[in-house]
């Protein structure tokens, strides 16, 4: 089983370019650790805010590709429906001969709309642009478009599909055999279980095999020595930035309480000690059979060097045991 993480290299709003050059510098740092500490992967997300420093991913995972040897680089994610495909190809396939064929893309509609308007796009045309998109991306990494250059080393590319939960894009997904990431940030986790045993499901039905097409759990997650010590760390950053974007779309506001909860054996929420997140991804496990978990540690105005020590933790330790008992659970399941 896999384990990495993915940021969407968050900065203080208002801290300018300043702000987003620092951040790009920690980015490089946390990109150098995670494949010191063992991790499998690496994601940024696209953003087109003044709180996130990355609206290119593609730039900064060919300037990480040049400082690592092994971890995988992924998009986290790539919003297709308002960029080009050909171009979105063509940049990762770059990516991918700089890395010597470590290059994904997870493609998603986004959880921000601002890059519609941005790039001129009607945002009465979400579910269409992100539909044809696709398509035309999947026709240019199957060399179905003459003239796109350079081709990646991996053949294919890998292409990912993010989902929030929304059914129709877990069936679009499984219908295409692509692999299927799902982004859990909150409530029971149990309750998206129907939701990947619908990917799957659609998958059969188009001729697909299930048992080769991977699924990514992915969520926030922090890692201390100890429950609380990992909690009061990461508490003031998560309920900023979860308080900042509430107050965008009308949520209530995180309260420690609500937080405790989420951090609980059955929450959605990676927090804790090494052994308790352990747990907690292993019984995840059980739910979903996936085959990757990515941890968003760095979030808000969480301070670099506690992203760095959680970043050590999760691959030094969790990252070791779950490999190991999800080996060891595979061994079983196989052999019955």
């Amino acid at each position: 089983m896999e384990v990495g993480i993915y940021t969407f290299a968050e900065v203080v709003p208002g801290s300018g370019a300043a702000g987003a050059q620092r951040r790009i510098r920690d980015l490089m740092e946390e990109v150098e650790l995670a494949e010191r500490v063992g991790l499998d992967v690496f994601g940024l997300g696209e953003h087109h805010r003044p709180d996130f420093a990355v609206s290119a991913p593609a730039v900064v995972l060919g300037a990480a590709a040049a400082r690592t040897e092994r971890l995988r680089l992924t998009s986290a994610v790539s919003v297709v429906s308002s960029d080009d495909p050909i171009r979105v190809f063509q940049d990762f396939a770059t990516i991918d001969l700089l890395s010597g064929g470590r290059a994904e893309i997870m493609a998603g509609r986004g959880s921000f709309v601002e890059s519609f308007p941005l790039f001129g796009y009607d945002l009465d045309d979400y579910d269409r642009l992100f539909a044809e998109k696709l398509e035309r991306l999947l026709a240019v990494r199957a060399d179905r478009v003459p003239g796109v250059y350079p081709r990646p080393v991996q053949d294919p590319l890998p292409v990912w599909i993010a989902v929030g939960g929304n059914p129709p894009s877990a069936v679009r997904a499984g219908t295409l055999g692509l692999p299927l990431a799902v982004a859990i940030i909150g409530g029971a986790p149990e309750r998206f279980a129907p939701l990947v045993e619908l990917y799957r499901e659609s998958a059969r039905r188009a001729g697909h095999d299930p048992a080769r097409l991977p699924v990514s759990v992915n969520s926030h997650a922090y890692v201390a020595r100890t429950t609380q010590r990992a909690r009061d760390e990461f508490f003031p950053a998560y309920a900023t930035m979860m308080n900042r974007i509430g107050a965008e779309r009308g949520w209530s506001p995180m309260t420690r309480d609500a937080f405790d909860a989420l951090c609980g054996p059955r929450g959605a929420l990676m927090v804790g000690s090494p052994a308790e997140v352990t747990e907690k991804i292993l019984f995840q496990r059980e739910v979903f059979r996936h085959q990757r978990f990515l941890g968003q540690i760095s979030v808000g105005p969480m301070p670099h060097e506690q992203v760095l020590r959680a970043m050590e933790l999760l691959g030094t330790e969790v990252a070791p045991a779950v490999r190991a008992a999800a080996e060891g659970l595979r061994v079983r399941e196989s052999a019955r």
